[in-house]
Order: structure tokens, then C-alpha cells, then sequence
């Protein structure tokens, strides 16, 4: 089930966004330095909205929406629990971020995804923007977007 993400449930997100990261084999001092911006603060729900998958009462996945202008969401996070990649959590997690953006009157939703996830987002109907360098030498970020033109 997908419900509204609270500030109370930071803890239990950050755990997801770094095992989830940890699942593509990235290295541990990789991991470490990306603890900083794989970590959800409580604070974040001031401005941010998202929503969490629930299964038998554990959350197990999740996303975050910022809303940047009257134009346009980026979503700033999407991870599924390891142990939940390839079950359709992921599916159902983007596909309610887009029913919520649409919903919203968003035209355009931005994600600057993980190498390793943008074919989950092409095939969700996302196109590849441009490549942005990482932190990672000679790895690119896809920046991706999809448009609402029903709302444009």
C-alpha cells in the first residue's frame, strides 16, 4: 500500500536509500561519501511531499517530490528496499509520482537519475536530457524528463 511519507519516517528512509544505492555495487567509500545526500532530514517534509510503500507495516520503498515551480516536480528520491528490486515496487512507486504530478498541474517532472536506473525510467516514458558528470570519474548522470502536456 502507498500512503504519505512522514518526517517521523526519515530514519527508516535514509536505511532504504543507502541499501538501495548499495545494491549497485558501488563501493563502500563510495557509499560513505554520498551518506550526506542519500540521508532524508525531517526537515525535508517542510518542503518536500512523498509517499511510502507499506507492506505488512514495514515501508519497503519511497519516493520524494519537490515541487520547484508552478511548472515543474523533480524527484529527488526513489528507492525500494533490495530485497523488493524487481517486484514492482518501483513500478508502483513512479507511477504514483506520476499520477500525483498530473494531478498537481505539473507539466514536467525532472529526475537526474542513476546510471542504473535509467532504463526503469525510460521505460515510464522519461528522455534522457543531457549527461551530467558525477562525483564518480567518468560516470554520467542522466538528467531525464517527462511531460504532462495535458497540463501545459
Amino acid at each position: 500500500m502507498i500512503v504519505e511519507a512522514l518526517r517521523e519516517d526519515s530514519k527508516r528512509l535514509t536505511e532504504i536509500s543507502l541499501m538501495s544505492k548499495a545494491y549497485w555495487n558501488y563501493t563502500e567509500e563510495q557509499i560513505r561519501s554520498w551518506k550526506e545526500d542519500l540521508t532524508i532530514q525531517p526537515e525535508i517534509f517542510d518542503h518536500w511531499r512523498g509517499s511510502k510503500y507499506v507492506l505488512d507495516d514495514k515501508i519497503v520503498g519511497f519516493y520524494l517530490l519537490n515541487r520547484v515551480n508552478s511548472r515543474t516536480c523533480i524527484l529527488e528520491f526513489l528507492f525500494v528496499e533490495p530485497s523488493y528490486i524487481g517486484k514492482g515496487v518501483g513500478k508502483e512507486l513512479i507511477e504514483h509520482a506520476i499520477d500525483s504530478c498530473r494531478e498537481n498541474s505539473c507539466e514536467v517532472l525532472n529526475v537526474l537519475s542513476d546510471p542504473n536506473a535509467e532504463n526503469f525510467y525510460a521505460k515510464q516514458g522519461f528522455k534522457v536530457l543531457s549527461l551530467k558528470e558525477s562525483s564518480i570519474k567518468g560516470r554520467l548522470l542522466p538528467e531525464m524528463e517527462l511531460e504532462f502536456p495535458e497540463n501545459m
